[in-house]
């Protein structure tokens, strides 16, 4: 089993919600990206005003000095991260003792649309998800999960497909 899992997708893919189903599964640490985040990008988010990469740096910056911490302590961790652009995935494994086992939670634009619109107190306006699918570059190198499945289906396919 990875001792480092990077869930990524756009937001509203259930990138949370399955990190935390998976740490429940497997006992590793859960960490959500977006507590990471410095209070400048909160409040450009909510204002409806997309990150841009000098905005996300320092943040991946933090986020790889954590999963280093999580790996040298022996912990593991895993990660509910959107790392939308190869350039992020490699800052985030940056460095890593092993290389992090990277899930991709793959969905409509349809889908997410419609979860992002039932849920309520995240800072992520809906009208910013087009965004998030212009800089996606979707990974070669992940587990490409759909989902369009149960949480419980999600986490057997990423337990079973490393």
């Amino acid at each position: 089993m990875p001792s480092i899992y990077i869930i990524m997708g756009v937001s509203g893919s259930g990138k949370s919600t399955i990190a935390q189903a998976l740490s429940t599964r497997t006992q590793l640490p859960f960490f959500d990206a977006d507590d990471f985040h410095p209070a400048a990008n909160i409040a450009k988010m909510a204002a409806g005003q997309a990150l841009n990469d000098d905005d996300r740096q320092p943040w991946l910056e933090t986020l790889n000095a954590l999963l280093k911490q999580q790996t040298q302590n022996g912990e593991g961790a895993i990660l509910a991260c959107s790392a939308l652009k190869a350039s992020y995935r490699h800052t985030l494994e940056k460095d890593l003792d092993t290389p992090p086992f990277l899930v991709y939670l793959k969905g409509s634009p349809e889908l997410i649309a419609a979860r992002m619109q039932a849920r309520t107190g995240h800072f992520m306006p809906p009208a910013l998800l087009a965004s998030q699918f212009a800089a996606l570059e979707e990974p070669q190198d992940a587990l490409l999960v759909t989902i369009d499945q149960s949480i419980d289906q999600i986490v057997t396919h990423i337990l079973t497909g490393f």
